[in-house]
């Protein structure tokens, strides 16, 4: 078997105190987890942020800073991921744009509301992601090469 972890990227994004997150259905259960997903081939990693913020939350998004790049294996499945989190900032949204499949809505969310509910996050990358962010973690996007 080949070992291959799936690479993901992620948007950051607050206003007003308040995070922008998606809440989803996954596996037959609701949850939240940061506008995020799949690396596709021949992109670059912020043209993947970009586009998967707006495919699942109809906002577009302006990544400015990398957070982290984070590493995290499934509990229950025998899954390695490698997420890539980006703050930013959205403008407006497109209300008449349709979301992806399984995607029920964008929510905007204090980190108390999360810190509450955290067994309704997607996983533990969601809590991580802001909890750096708040913390001012920030390296410039031109930390990343593509050649």
């Amino acid at each position: 078997m080949i070992w291959m972890p799936h690479v993901t990227v992620a948007a950051v994004v607050e206003e007003d105190n308040r995070f922008l997150l998606v809440e989803e259905e996954v596996e037959g259960r609701r949850c939240f987890n940061q506008p995020a997903g799949h690396w596709d081939p021949g992109e670059g990693l912020l043209d993947a942020v970009v586009r998967e913020t707006l495919e699942e939350t109809g906002y577009p998004f302006v990544p400015e800073s990398l957070i982290g790049i984070y590493h995290w294996e499934h509990p229950h499945k025998d899954l390695t991921y490698l997420r890539f989190a980006f703050a930013g900032r959205v403008g407006a949204r497109d209300l008449g744009r349709p979301l992806d499949t399984g995607i029920i809505g964008p929510q905007w969310l204090s980190l108390p509301q999360m810190q509450v509910q955290p067994g309704q996050m997607r996983s533990a990358l969601v809590l991580r992601c802001v909890e750096d962010y708040l913390a001012g973690q920030r390296y410039p996007l031109n930390i990343l090469q593509r050649l």
